[in-house]
């Protein structure tokens, strides 16, 4: 049964991000480019609603709170996250939107997800290496989280408010963030092609 849900869910999600347009690189790289900004606005819109849902059902009981799987910080996140950044800015895909542009039909996909797995196994041979360096030491409380989650392994930094008020708080302001930023900043007008192939 959990594997025909993560097979429905992970459908769904791939067909959103097909309809947002993140499986076309020139639309994520134009947003970081800051030339368009309707990808933007579609992640913060759905980061906030999300996380505004999530709580919301977890404090009325509808969500159990032992689900959630809250990811450590530590040193390696930092570095893996400008890895990851730059690789996004470089081919205009992340993994996710990488899957969903080989669904899509697309060839540099399979170049990029090549590269991804590449990477995946170099890691997994330097990882002895990288854990002796001390990059995957907890920092900044390891798993605590801001919002409580009602789970005693992740604390939280506001433990003192209600979860919900939390994050609902914090979706509420990403969301109108997410209204306020222009579609196109600038002039207003849609910007042109930047010669990046379409297939």
């Amino acid at each position: 049964m959990e594997l025909l849900l993560a097979l429905i869910l992970g459908t769904l999600f791939g067909f959103v991000l097909h309809r947002v347009g993140a499986s076309n690189p020139e639309n994520i790289i134009n947003m970081l480019r800051l030339t368009d900004l309707h990808l933007m606005k579609a992640i913060l819109f759905a980061v906030g609603l999300s996380s505004s849902v999530l709580f919301i059902g977890m404090g009325a009981g509808l969500i159990d709170p032992g689900h959630l799987s809250v990811k450590a910080s530590f040193g390696g996140v930092i570095a893996g996250g400008a890895i990851l950044g730059l690789g996004f800015g470089t081919a205009g895909y992340c993994p996710g939107t990488g899957v969903a542009a080989l669904g899509d039909g697309r060839r540099d996909a399979v170049a990029f997800l090549l590269g991804g797995f590449a990477g995946a196994f170099a890691f997994m041979l330097s990882y002895p290496a990288i854990k002796a360096s001390g990059l995957l030491g907890d920092i900044a409380g390891g798993k605590s989280t801001l919002a409580d989650t009602g789970v005693e392994a992740y604390p939280a930094l506001l433990g003192g408010l209600p979860g919900w008020l939390v994050a609902v708080g914090i979706g509420v302001a990403l969301m109108l963030v997410a209204w306020a930023i222009p579609r196109f900043p600038g002039n207003g007008s849609k910007p042109v092609s930047h010669g990046l192939p379409v297939h």
